[in-house]
Order: structure tokens, then sequence, then C-alpha cells
């Protein structure tokens, strides 16, 4: 699938974090992904999870611990044993939004067909048939809750934090305009995404800080799935749009997951 894929040596790897870089026709270009598995156990699901702004693969588990979170939840046997891919959103100004940009990069399809491919590739034990689950904090939020309604077909549940909810959010975060990206008109709402998917939608949950800046834009979204009557869990908790807060609710997105697959016999 890849033309040229290099994975970090085993001797220096700490903590249980492997890097991959590999060369992407989506990307048009290379990306890179920081993974984890749970030492001497088969991953049930490699949960997928997105960065947001200004961040790149390492953030989840050099800003976030997401890879001690998991291990955490892991040993003392309260989720399932999981692998996480932590890839780059592509690395394009100050974020990508992980869609297809008018250009013709597809940072979209990097992430639904590149990084679990890598994924497969560099951590033993996770298959063609292990199941996805993604993630994503603000930007990040926005990927997960957009593709992963998009691509309900192929993921097993779906969570966001402090979610950008409309493409046009991003314009607060970023220096580009949002414009100059150009975002296709179905690749822009979460809204949309979700009520496309129908009856396929995945469990969805998302959750935001009630001093966060995006947290009338979260209640927004709560408030027209509730209308519409699509099943979703929405959590507010104390906290703004900072690391602090996604730290500590990954943990409420790792036992959501792990109630799902745990539900469906994984």
């Amino acid at each position: 699938m890849f033309r040229t894929i290099d994975i970090s040596d085993p001797r220096f790897e700490m903590d249980g974090l492997r890097h991959v870089a590999v060369k992407s026709t989506a990307l048009r270009g290379r990306g890179d992904i920081t993974l984890w598995a749970p030492a001497g156990q088969v991953p049930t699901a490699l949960v997928v999870l997105l960065h947001g702004v200004y961040g790149s693969h390492w953030g989840w588990a050099l800003r976030g611990g997401a890879h001690r979170t998991a291990a955490r939840l892991c040993a003392a046997e309260q989720i399932p044993p999981v692998a996480l891919a932590m890839p780059s959103d592509g690395l394009r100004g100050d974020g990508t939004g992980y869609a297809r940009h008018a250009d013709g990069t597809d940072y979209e399809r990097w992430i639904v067909e590149d990084v679990p491919a890598a994924a497969r590739l560099a951590l033993p034990g996770v298959l063609e048939t292990t199941p996805l689950c993604i993630a994503g904090l603000s930007m990040g939020g926005f990927g997960a809750l957009r593709i992963g309604a998009r691509h309900a077909r192929r993921f097993r549940a779906i969570s966001g934090h402090s979610s950008i909810t409309d493409a046009v959010q991003m314009s607060a975060f970023i220096e580009e305009d949002t414009a100059s990206l150009g975002f296709a008109s179905a690749d822009t709402s979460v809204l949309d995404a979700i009520v496309a998917a129908g009856a396929a939608l995945p469990p969805l949950r998302f959750d935001c800080g009630v001093d966060d800046p995006l947290i009338d834009a979260n209640r927004a979204l709560h408030a027209a799935l509730h209308d519409r009557r699509i099943p979703h869990t929405y959590e507010e908790f104390p906290g703004a749009h900072e690391w602090a807060y996604w730290e500590t609710h990954l943990e409420d997105t790792l036992r959501f997951f792990g109630d799902v697959l745990s539900s469906r016999g994984h």
C-alpha cells in the first residue's frame, strides 16, 4: 500500500510508543503516526486519536499521556486491550481539518485508509478485521465526528472532545483563511454528516468543558441531534480548551469504546 514505510527501532522506543513514517498518495507526501499497543496482549480494537490545530502525531502521547491512560485501564481490565494510532493531520498550515482540500490532497482518506494500514504493518496483532474506533479533540473532534459518521460502517464507535462542529469555526484558531482550504460543502458540517449516516451511525458520544469557547457549538449540536432523535451521549464537565481537560476525559472515551466493544462480543 505504501511505496515506503519507516518504523522506529524497538531498541530505542520508550513507553511502548512506536513511530512510523509512510509515503501516502492521499497526502501526496509523507505522513507520521505514533502507535502504542499493550505489551503482551493482542489488541481487540484500534483506536485512532486525532489531534487539534498546531499539533502533530506526538500530541496525544506527549501532551496528553494517552498511552499511559490506556495502559492503566487495560492493566486494570477496565477496558479490553486496545491499540492506539495517533497520526498527524498532514501538517498543512495550522490545521487541515482532516478533510479533502481543493487541490486534491485528501486528509480524510489518510485517516480512513492509510493510518489503519500502517498500524497493521507496524503493530503485531492488528489485523484487517480489527475493529476501529475514532476520537479527537478540537479540530480532531471535528475530524472524528465527521469522518466517523461519513464512514459509519468502518468505525465501531465515535467520540469527540471540545469539538469544532463546523469548518467555519476553524477561523478562530488558524491563520489561514478557511475558504482557501477549499472544503467541499458536504465536508463542512458535523451535523450534516451525522444526519446522512442514518441508521448506520455507530455509537456516538461527545463532551465539552463549560469554560470552553466551543461550548455553545457543542450544545447546539447536542440540541440538533436531540431534536432529530439521533441517539448519542453528550456530557459537560468543568474545564476549558486545554490539555488538562483532554487528558482527564480521554478516559471517558476509552471506557465508552470499551463498553461498545464488549457489548458486541469483542
